[in-house]
């Protein structure tokens, strides 16, 4: 299926390769892009979206959106806005194939999101979000303690299903994920770090993934936050220059 976000993002990719738009430059606001293309504001703020989980646009609040300034033109690279392997987000089960992953829930709950999850997930301030706290394990060790934001309106989850795999369950319900905008930073342990056994002490470093996850259509239906113990956490990125 041939999405008009998809469509709407190829064109504005386009433009941007073409040096119609240049690094650092402020581009047509929403409301102005989505009369352009003959769409909705929700269409283009997808499409902006995609634009950003491939690097090549940056949204500055109470600005606009501009072209990044280090994005350099090249209209013949294969490889642009493809998502490298450190951002698909395969989730602990997929990315640990061949292994025991389980995992200990904290809570399962709903309530209203504040402004910002709103925002980032594109749903109404009253619509009703998934607060998901769980402890991941890999063979009986601990790999991460997750804590996640899920619109109610994406499927009905269970403690059942939270103590498999989420994504394993999306995937069943016919959902296609398309990518996702990843921060990878460390912090140092506070409380729950150590509650939860990622950490030994306040103040140890840990690894964490910051992430919003899209399906297919656009739409995005996670925000979640993983943190690591430091002595076992590794991230491996292949790179094509």
């Amino acid at each position: 299926m041939a999405y008009k976000y998809k469509e709407v993002a190829n064109t504005l990719r386009h433009q941007i390769q073409n040096g119609q738009y240049e690094p650092g430059e402020l581009m047509p606001d929403q409301n102005q892009i989505a009369k352009n293309f003959n769409t909705t504001r929700i269409t283009v703020h997808k499409a902006l979206q995609l634009l950003m989980v491939e690097g090549m646009v940056y949204s500055k609040r109470g600005s606009g959106t501009y072209v990044r300034k280090d994005y350099v033109p090249n209209q013949h690279s294969d490889n642009f806005g493809k998502v490298s392997p450190i951002d698909k987000p395969f989730g602990a089960t997929m990315t640990n194939q061949g292994k025991t992953v389980t995992s200990k829930v904290l809570e399962l709950s709903a309530r209203i999101p504040t402004k910002d999850e709103a925002d980032k997930l594109i749903i109404q301030p009253t619509e009703p979000v998934y607060v998901i706290r769980r402890v991941r394990y890999v063979n009986g060790k601990i790999f991460a303690y997750e804590h996640t934001i899920m619109p109610t309106a994406i499927t009905t989850l269970t403690e059942d299903i939270l103590e498999k795999s989420i994504y394993g369950h999306l995937q069943q319900e016919g959902l296609s994920i398309e990518g996702t905008h990843r921060i990878v930073h460390a912090d140092k342990a506070d409380h729950t770090d150590v509650d939860t056994g990622i950490a030994k002490k306040i103040g140890e470093p840990v690894l964490v993934i910051n992430q919003l996850s899209y399906l297919d259509d656009g739409q995005p239906f996670e925000i979640s936050e993983s943190r690591f113990p430091y002595q076992t956490s590794r991230l491996t990125a292949d790179i094509t220059l």
